[in-house]
């Protein structure tokens, strides 16, 4: 093995030895700004973060005093971080449920009709347009127990004064927040999929009618399994950004009624910013960090060995 590794290294002062260096320093002139950001801007910070979790510190003095484990220690046995987990696990699970689903029906629907169709892509694409602020401040005047939407709806419906408290209520206000989260990502999903057929061969529907498939056989039989890795991508997306949903939530609840919409995102928010302990909510962060790589991990690995099984 050793013998042939050294037959197809090009030897020095050869034409094909100056190619492979010059290749080399090329890959490394383009590939250095690229690393350097992401060094800066992803590898550093992570490492500031487990540092500062060390340390009890508000963000703002200088001086800071080193606890070591003691942040952690108050991590593992504090029960509202662990009920922001158990929210985002929630979260995670309704996500994939609801909006990789509906987004592949839709996406069917429209590649179904072809250019005819156009009109409802553009149309449901527009709540993945809208920034997550204005959709939180949209939805808290639509859900509003004292004229909102839905309470003036069922007083109109009834004919008398109903007031439903969508957002107020335990454990009505999660549930809230995942339809309002599946409204906006729904779109996004929906495109990812459209994409995925554009990648199947049109020939393969064609060979699929004349053998005499109907449109439902040709897509449990042939586009399923061809999408399956446009899938797999889906629910990995959808997995990680659910496990670090914020802006959307803090718009619209900020973690209430009480903790029950509390994520980790946004239970770190609080320590870091409302209460001034910036080293404990660095080590939430760490935390969140440590988590998400743990079931992004299991999760590839769940899917690899399927895949491997099939």
């Amino acid at each position: 093995m050793t013998a042939s590794r050294e037959f197809s290294r090009p030897k020095k002062g050869t034409l094909a030895y100056t190619r492979a260096v010059s290749t080399r320093k090329a890959a490394t002139v383009f590939l250095l700004p690229a690393l350097l950001l992401i060094a800066i801007f992803i590898v550093y910070p992570i490492f500031d973060t487990f540092v500062i979790s060390g340390y009890k510190w508000n963000g703002i003095a200088k001086e800071r005093t080193f606890v070591g484990l003691d942040n952690w220690n108050k991590l593992l046995h504090d029960s509202d971080f662990w009920h922001a987990f158990r929210n985002n696990l929630t979260v995670m699970v309704f996500s994939i449920l609801l909006q990789l689903p509906i987004g592949f029906l839709l996406a069917t629907f429209l590649d179904a009709g072809g250019r005819k169709m156009n009109v409802f892509k553009t149309v449901w694409f527009f709540p993945y347009l809208m920034s997550s602020t204005a959709i939180a401040f949209l939805f808290s005047y639509a859900l509003a127990t004292n004229g909102g939407l839905i309470s003036s709806f069922a007083s109109m419906v009834t004919g008398q004064k109903i007031r439903i408290d969508l957002l107020g209520r335990s454990p009505h206000a999660l549930f809230t927040v995942i339809g309002v989260m599946a409204w906006q990502f729904t779109p996004f999903y929906m495109v990812y999929f459209i994409a995925g057929y554009a990648g199947i061969d049109t020939s393969l529907y064609e060979a699929s009618i004349i053998d005499g498939c109907t449109r439902s056989m040709y897509i449990r039989h042939i586009a399923l399994p061809l999408l399956r890795p446009t899938i797999k991508a889906g629910m990995t997306m959808s997995l990680i950004g659910s496990l670090k949903y914020f802006d959307l939530i803090w718009n619209l609840t900020k973690g209430g009624p009480g903790v029950t919409t509390e994520l980790m995102a946004t239970y770190m928010y609080k320590q870091s910013f409302s209460n001034f302990n910036m080293g404990y909510g660095s080590c939430v962060a760490a935390g969140m960090f440590i988590l998400i790589t743990l079931i992004a991990l299991f999760f590839q690995r769940v899917t690899n060995l399927r895949r491997d099984d099939a």
